[in-house]
């Protein structure tokens, strides 16, 4: 692991959101630096803010104060056109639902962010990374035709393509039986090392938490602990929930 620098840096972050009922604090003055080359588990309860927490580190969403500097860059003072570039040649992200373009085969999927780059030999690359995640017969079929693993490992190779230095995982797993997923993972963390990007996962498996580097855990917008493992911090969520009365 390479801890030259943080790559990830959030500076009294707190993300406030309108509602029908009134503001809802959904972050709450949380402050963390990752390094580069770290693996990081977010941990917590549905509701405990770490989908939102990975919004802002995405810039999918600003928030209400503090700042979040991403590679080099802060978000609090960039433009929609400067989130977007530095989203597409920084940073890559896996979700849950695959969203694959329906339309599209394999290898279109994986070139489309190469060619948004202005990647000269887009589809090039993406058989290449489709080649690493075991997909080399499958290239030219289209999502429908691809089982839920294989649509992963197609969502994988669309991320890894444009060799981001940071890689986002939300559930990544979660709509995959167990085998599938573990097969998955296991392919998210051995190309992330090889290529010595910094990987940050959020999950509901303290499992899969276990296996970073670090876990943050968090509880109703706060981050409880940002160093221990799952079974370490499980106490400090039920304090925080205590005094929140959540």
């Amino acid at each position: 692991m390479n801890n030259s620098h943080d790559i990830i840096k959030l500076s009294r972050v707190s993300l406030t959101l309108e509602s029908s009922a009134g503001p809802v604090n959904i972050l709450r003055d949380n402050n963390f630096s990752i390094k580069q080359g770290e693996t990081v588990g977010i941990v917590g309860p549905s509701g405990s803010g770490k989908s939102s927490l990975m919004s802002l580190m995405t810039g999918l969403e600003q928030p209400t104060t503090g700042d979040v500097i991403i590679d080099g860059l802060s978000f609090a003072g960039a433009d929609e056109d400067a989130l977007a570039r530095h989203r597409l040649s920084r940073i890559g992200i896996v979700m849950q639902a695959f969203h694959l373009i329906p339309t599209m085969t394999a290898l279109e999927n994986v070139a489309v962010p190469l060619e948004l780059a202005g990647v000269n030999d887009a589809f090039d690359r993406a058989s290449r990374e489709l080649e690493l995640v075991g997909l080399a017969p499958r290239i030219d079929h289209y999502p429908a035709q691809l089982s839920g693993g294989e649509q992963q490992r197609v969502a994988l190779a669309r991320a890894l393509a444009p060799e981001p230095h940071i890689l986002f995982g939300d559930e990544p797993t979660g709509n995959l039986d167990g085998q599938t997923g573990r097969a998955v993972i296991d392919l998210i963390f051995d190309l992330s090392q090889k290529r010595h990007s910094t990987l940050i996962l959020i999950t509901h498996d303290p499992a899969l938490a276990d296996r970073c580097d670090r876990v943050i855990s968090m509880a109703d917008g706060y981050i409880v602990d940002d160093t221990g493992n799952t079974q370490a911090v499980s106490g400090k969520r039920a304090a925080v929930a205590q005094v929140t009365g959540q």
